[in-house]
């Protein structure tokens, strides 16, 4: 086939990392081609809250936030450690600034900080957190583009209607990039048009992409600076779950099914890509609804997780990914993939944490995934775990919500778990099970994404397992591995750390395209 379109740069994927790059190679007056396999943009990223990691920025410091990159990098390295380069590590934090800058003050973007602790108690830790969002946006503003931005959970795949008469969190960010870029005057955009196969030419560099056009045509697409994949991960590939991460499933993650099916990543293993961190995904615990998916919980207030031997195994204020690598551990161990969520109608009779959808009572207990009974015993037999157990497991939590220390888990010590509260200390955090009724809904181990993919450098080139470069092909958010290993240092790690190494990457384009203009010259 010939050239049906040539660019200086050809993004594949939509969602904030490479929007992020596209944004950058047209600030630097490069031709943008932007290709995405569904009718809408935004993947994984639309469904996001839009928190993006960015120590030391800017907008940070407008609010009066004490922080630097240097705290922001002791305590990354102090929780990744070796496990990522630390010359990567380095670029991500140091470029965090100067991209939060430019979204905002060249692109136009407009920030804000919202407070949400980071995760771990490290050297480093932000009380505040590093947390910066793009402020909401009127669907009025948005126009006729509102209908190509992928919807959030409830109304993508659970058919809820809702309000969008406002966009907000992942909705607002890729709202707002889309807009930039049509008024850019360089990008084209494509929805419905899956990357099928990467060109390279007879050396191994990356010179374009095949991709299958609305109309079922195949097209290959020049990139004569580079090709960025930054196309989600495999969360949504039942074959890759099983083959890599041992998991039941594919329909637990919170990505929408046509996404997150593995292409980039395929895509960079067939130029020669070393792929890493296969093993790992951004974890949190999700509840169970009929149709199989499973939505993102988060923000427990009251009310215990036991696993189906009827016993606590974690802190249920953890932050969501360490919770989840908890019941990842639980799993491993074997004790199943059946978690319950255990509380009682002093916390009222809907789920005490946050979750979205909220469920329905009537339509889980239909389903089996919500039993509700006059007593723990009663409860346990519902659930098919053993009754003695969860009673001497509920009876023991009680105890210590009597005396204000969770003696197993530290529950409430830490800020994180307080932070949903609003407490200042773990006396709250603590209510004892001990009403008239008491519910378990079902538990599962769900994630935001993947976080294996092709190994890049510093500036997001995607690297061989000698080490050396696949020239004309880079890589970011969930289609690489990630920078932090299999850690989830804070909110807005995932969105920040892709947005960075997409920029970086496009930097590394330009001056490369540069330096060979000027060579054939």
């Amino acid at each position: 086939m010939s050239w049906g379109s040539t660019f200086d740069v050809v993004v594949v994927g939509s969602g904030g990392a490479a929007l992020a790059g596209a944004l950058a190679a047209t600030h630097r007056g490069l031709s943008t081609c932007v290709i995405e396999k569904t009718d809408r943009f935004g993947g994984t990223s639309a469904y996001s809250g839009g928190s993006v990691w960015l120590p030391g920025n800017h907008v940070l410091k407008r609010d009066g936030v004490d922080d630097s990159v240097e705290k922001g990098l002791a305590y990354f390295s102090a929780l990744v450690g070796d496990r990522t380069r630390p010359e990567v590590q380095r670029a991500y934090l140091e470029t965090g600034p100067v991209v939060a800058d430019f979204l905002e003050n060249t692109i136009g973007i407009p920030l804000e900080h919202r407070p949400f602790p980071d995760y771990f108690d490290a050297p480093g830790r932000s009380a505040n957190g590093r947390s910066i969002f793009a402020r909401p946006i009127s669907a009025e503003e948005v126009g006729d583009r509102l209908g190509d931005i992928r919807p959030v959970v409830p109304v993508d795949q659970f058919g809820i209607e809702m309000d969008r008469s406002m966009l907000d969190g992942g909705q607002a960010w890729i709202a707002r990039m889309i807009l930039a870029l049509d008024a850019s005057g360089r990008a084209e955009l494509k929805l419905s048009t899956p990357a099928t196969g990467l060109v390279q030419d007879e050396e191994g560099r990356v010179t374009g992409v095949v991709v299958t056009g609305p109309d079922g045509t195949q097209t290959r697409i020049r990139a004569r600076a580079g090709v960025l994949l930054a196309a989600g991960g495999f969360e949504r590939s039942a074959e890759l779950r099983a083959k890599w991460q041992d998991m039941p499933t594919a329909d637990w993650s919170s990505s929408h099914p046509d996404t997150g099916s593995g292409d980039a990543v395929a895509l960079a293993q067939s130029a020669g890509a070393e792929l890493d961190l296969l093993d790992q995904s951004w974890w949190c615990p999700a509840t169970l609804f009929p149709n199989g998916h499973a939505a993102f919980t988060l923000g427990v207030r009251a009310g215990i997780f036991v696993d189906g031997t009827g016993q606590r195994f974690a802190n249920e204020m953890l932050p969501y990914d360490r919770m989840g690598r908890a019941m990842r551990e639980r799993m491993r161990l074997g004790h199943g993939d059946a978690f319950w969520f255990v509380f009682d109608d002093r916390s009222g009779d809907d789920l005490p944490a946050i979750c979205v959808p909220s469920p329905d009572r009537e339509e889980l207990s239909a389903a089996g995934l919500w039993h509700t009974a006059g007593d723990i015993a009663e409860l346990a037999g519902a659930i098919g775990v053993d009754p003695q157990r969860l009673v001497a497991t509920v009876r023991r939590f009680n105890k210590f919500a009597e005396r204000g220390r969770d003696a197993d888990f530290d529950r409430g010590e830490d800020p994180f778990g307080r932070f949903f509260v609003g407490a200042t200390s773990a006396q709250p955090c603590l209510r004892p099970l001990d009403g008239s009724r008491f519910h378990a809904v079902r538990l599962v181990l769900g994630d935001l994404g993947t976080k294996g993919g092709a190994v890049i450098g510093p500036e997001g080139a995607v690297e061989r397992g000698d080490g050396s470069v696949i020239a004309g092909l880079y890589a970011a958010g969930n289609s690489a591995a990630s920078v932090a290993g299999p850690v989830y240092p804070g909110p807005g790690v995932p969105l920040g750390s892709g947005m960075v190494m997409a920029y970086r990457a496009v930097a590394d384009m330009a001056g490369r395209l540069s330096g060979a203009d000027a060579a054939a010259s």
